[in-house]
């Protein structure tokens, strides 16, 4: 029931907030942290080829000793389009044009009797949340890619060090399909079948794609043209060199980071274009000005001219 002209009551946005979207994020939540801290889903074992060169690169190290650590990488990944997307939406909110724009679009919801959510707050909590979502969502696609296939990473064999006096490999093509003889450290040769796809790559890439389509998408002025297209090819290229970082330093195939890349852009095109419809409005768009009815436009503008078909038709009548 409408209370005004820019405020719209509602009953059902809190309850379906906390009820239905929370727990939603919940769960997404609770199935990441099952993922990534637990060992309920088995990686897959996969066997290998005998001295297959593809698998004996030289150990990197642990995660931590990467150039790009899992720490910063959560960190920047989580900090950067949350920063955008709120500096955005204040500073967009208060620039006069876009303002009436976003008022026009979306109205103040008044829940109850007494508490009022204005667009600037929806907005916020709408995007970042959206995002929130897509992030934890690409983090378990890429763990279930992971667990499923179980594919080795360049250096599985250098951790691996497989006992091959039990089997017959006097030749290099010789599959060995017991992938139980590894004689390594077994967490590190876990963490070495778990390569495709890469989650840096994907991670990367949607965090950046997501904040490049808010940008392109929300942010109108004209003060600049190169502002918006620098701050969205960077982000672009950080998530490209950190693909590039993971094959460098052998922790992933090539293979590897080109299908993080397509996993992470396929969820951050989907929810930037299904979901939040490339971050515009939920109540439509400002309503249109009609057409100038051409019968009030003055005649020495548009002289009418008699048809013969006119003429005719009064001479009948």
């Amino acid at each position: 029931m409408a209370v005004g002209n820019n405020t719209q009551r509602s009953y059902s946005i809190i309850p379906c907030f906390i009820f239905v979207e929370l727990v939603i994020m919940a769960g997404t939540v609770l199935l990441a942290y099952y993922f990534e801290c637990t060992d309920t889903f088995q990686v897959h074992i996969q066997g290998f080829f005998c001295q297959d060169g593809d698998l004996m690169k030289p150990y990197p190290g642990t995660e931590e000793e990467s150039f790009i650590t899992p720490l910063l990488l959560y960190c920047v990944l989580a900090a950067t389009p949350t920063a955008i997307i709120f500096i955005g939406e204040i500073s967009m909110y208060f620039i006069k044009s876009t303002r009436e724009s976003l008022i026009a679009q979306e109205k103040t919801i008044l829940t109850g009797e007494c508490c009022y959510l204005n667009p600037l707050l929806r907005r916020i909590i709408r995007f970042i949340g959206v995002f929130a979502f897509g992030l934890f969502a690409t983090d378990i696609f890429v763990n279930a890619g992971q667990v499923v296939t179980g594919h080795l990473t360049p250096y599985f064999l250098t951790v691996c060090k497989p006992n091959y006096t039990s089997t017959d490999c006097r030749a290099h093509h010789q599959f060995i399909s017991n992938g139980n003889i590894c004689t390594g450290d077994l967490e590190v040769i876990e963490k070495a079948r778990r390569s495709f796809p890469s989650k840096h790559a994907a991670l990367s890439i949607y965090s950046a794609l997501y904040a490049t389509m808010y940008i392109t998408s929300t942010i109108k002025t004209k003060s600049s043209r190169l502002a918006k297209p620098v701050l969205c090819l960077g982000t672009l290229c950080t998530a490209f060199l950190t693909g590039l970082n993971r094959v460098s330093e052998y922790r992933n195939h090539c293979s590897d980071v080109i299908a993080g890349f397509i996993l992470g852009t396929a969820v951050a095109l989907f929810l930037g274009m299904c979901v939040v419809h490339n971050f515009k409005g939920t109540q439509g768009s400002p309503s249109k000005p009609k057409p100038e009815d051409p019968r009030g436009v003055p005649l020495m503008a548009f002289p009418r001219i008699e048809s013969p078909l006119e003429t005719l038709s009064a001479q009948v009548q």
